[in-house]
């Protein structure tokens, strides 16, 4: 006879936050950046939107996003004269990593409200972990650097420390697992891009999708704070009609909003809800 499992009435019992565009790095111009010039030396200039293709995965599938794009394919058969292969998606990644690592700190700094954010969470007993597109070895550089600006979460896990990336559920597992955190539906996932959506909900988790930090908006604070009420509620309007379609359950502007969702996500377990009802 099998037992099904009782519903999760809350409360929630950890976040798990994506890095660049979510935390630090507002508007994610770490790895926009060096795609851009990493392209640029090989005689195929690409577009920021280009770049931005794929953010949010593996750093490797996220080259083979932007070289899928058609724009990008056919500007590398006209100077290469034949479709990227599997041979160059190495060469570039071999060529990426070193630029990446080399300008990470320089995209370390938390954004506005992330510190009073982690504080009120923890004041709440949230414990706080973390998934991220990059490696490792370039969270063995960001990650410092945002721990001397006062950002460090209790757990880290990395794409290449998992036997899958995004959307693949394992890092969030493997953040469970070292928070020692269950049900799945006592977590939430916060990030701004839709692989980041699916990620959480293959892990039976709630989400939650950030709009205006992040790497679909492309912007910085300072053009965040310049936006106008009407397009800055625009600019939300659609990413969040992204997010949203990716399956966030709420999305929220930035990381100074995430206490309010997190009070109607637990309203909602206590309703009855769960992440995949």
């Amino acid at each position: 006879m099998s037992v099904s499992p009782r519903p999760y009435r809350g409360p929630l019992r950890a976040v798990i936050l994506d890095w660049a565009g979510t935390t630090v790095d507002h508007g994610s111009f770490a790895p926009t950046a060096v795609f851009l010039r990493l392209f640029a030396e090989r005689g195929v200039p690409i577009t920021p939107d280009d770049a931005r293709a794929g953010m949010g995965l593996m750093k490797k599938h996220h080259l083979r996003a932007i070289l899928a794009r058609p724009a990008v394919a056919a500007a590398w058969q006209a100077v290469y004269g034949r479709p990227p292969g599997a041979d160059d998606i190495e060469e570039l990644f071999a060529d990426f990593l070193p630029m990446q690592l080399a300008v990470l700190p320089e995209y370390a700094d938390p954004i506005p409200g992330l510190l009073e954010t982690i504080a009120e969470l923890r004041g709440r007993g949230l414990a706080i972990g973390s998934t991220t597109g990059y490696l490792r070895v370039m969270m063995d550089v960001l990650a410092p650097a945002a721990a001397a600006r006062g950002y460090a979460p209790d757990s880290l896990v990395c794409s290449d420390e998992v036997p899958a990336g995004r959307p693949a559920p394992w890092m969030c597992f493997q953040n469970a697992m070292r928070l020692g955190v269950y049900p799945m539906a006592a977590l939430v996932k916060v990030g701004d891009t839709p692989v980041d959506m699916e990620e959480g909900l293959n892990a039976g988790m709630w989400t939650v999708g950030v709009t205006l930090t992040g790497s679909p908006s492309g912007l910085t604070a300072a053009e965040v704070a310049a936006l106008t009420p009407q397009e800055r509620a625009a600019t939300h309007a659609r990413i969040a009609g992204q997010l949203l379609a990716a399956g966030a359950h709420l999305t929220i502007e930035g990381i100074w909003d995430l206490p309010r969702a997190l009070d109607t996500l637990e309203a909602r377990l206590r309703q009855g809800e769960t992440p995949l009802s």
